[in-house]
């Protein structure tokens, strides 16, 4: 059993956990009490908890962990403001942010936010504009590090350009997909973006030339590498992953990547999710997975995956190259 590392993210206060426990996902979205999952998961080291306005009502149920316990000057929370509506109108404005805010923090029982993304971009929006909005709650204490999930890199080097030269604080952390498995189709819409495979290269190097911090999510490929799916068994894939996974990961090439996974793992003597988890931590980006799980024996094994061996041949021969 091996511990949790740990590191800094610019502008926030805490030392973060390589991992963010994510909480889209029941009995969380469903406002209910998930204090003993929370509980297990906090004593495995994991102090970063990913949630989002767009979550349904997750946010409560980690606001009343969070409280209950006393932990808030323990933990770093992370969540996420300006979602499209269910219409699909785009919502990155001065208004929808704030109001967003004001939502979050009443329902995380908090006044500010470690970090706080936005969760889809708008191209019509000019980042600086976004800038100055996300620099008004900083300054206001409401806000530690801000950047935006689903972003791509131009947009967030669009706005960092925009904060250098005003003097402004700048984007300091994004969440795209990332991870072993190609996201080859936008699971959700509305504008997700990933830098996974072989396509996204120039992605990956920009946000190693920048040292950006990747708060990564779906990074096992929305449980294509749970183990509980054989890599033989793509016909019935459908069974095991949900329409979201089929339509973002369930093809021929991730399914090869899942062989692969296979037989390293047989090799190691580990399981098929950890040798996913660990090319993850074994790239050149600096990357934080969010991992969703109700088992903390599970997270304790993405814990250890950070420790496991790979040579890059087997990084390279996972992804195919």
């Amino acid at each position: 059993m091996h511990a949790m590392k740990y590191t800094t993210i610019p502008y926030v206060e805490k030392q973060v956990s390589r991992i963010f426990y994510g909480t889209a996902m029941m009995p969380f979205m469903a406002g209910e009490d998930g204090s003993e999952i929370l509980d297990a998961i906090y004593k495995t080291g994991v102090n970063a908890f990913d949630t989002a306005r767009g979550y349904m009502d997750a946010e409560t149920s980690l606001g009343k962990w969070v409280e209950e316990r006393g932990l808030r000057e323990k933990v770093v929370i992370l969540s996420k403001c300006a979602h499209p509506d269910q219409e699909g109108n785009k919502r990155v404005s001065q208004k929808c942010i704030r109001e967003d805010f004001a939502i979050s923090s009443t329902k995380l029982r908090t006044d500010y936010i470690d970090i706080y993304l936005l969760h889809r971009d708008d191209p019509d929006v000019p980042a600086g504009q976004v800038v100055e909005i996300m620099n008004a709650l900083h300054a206001e204490g409401k806000i530690g590090a801000f950047g935006g999930s689903n972003w791509s890199y131009e947009r967030i080097e669009e706005a960092n350009e925009y904060a250098y030269k005003h003097d402004m604080v700048p984007f300091s952390v994004s969440s795209p997909n990332f991870g072993l498995a190609d996201q080859i189709e936008d699971p959700w819409g509305g504008g997700c973006v990933t830098i996974s495979g072989p396509s996204n290269e120039a992605a990956r190097n920009w946000y190693i030339h920048n040292h950006m911090p990747v708060i990564a999510y779906s990074s096992l490929g929305r449980g294509l590498f749970s183990g509980r799916l054989k890599s033989q068994e793509a016909d019935r894939a459908a069974e095991v992953l949900d329409p979201v996974a089929m339509k973002g990961y369930g093809y021929p090439e991730n399914f090869e990547r899942l062989r692969r996974c296979e037989e390293l793992a047989q090799e190691k003597n580990c399981t098929v999710s950890q040798i996913a988890m660990s090319w993850l931590f074994h790239q050149e980006v600096n990357t934080f997975a969010v991992v969703s799980t109700s088992s903390a024996a599970r997270m304790q094994q993405n814990i250890d995956a950070m420790y496991i061996e790979l040579s890059k041949k087997e990084l390279l021969y996972l992804d195919l190259r």
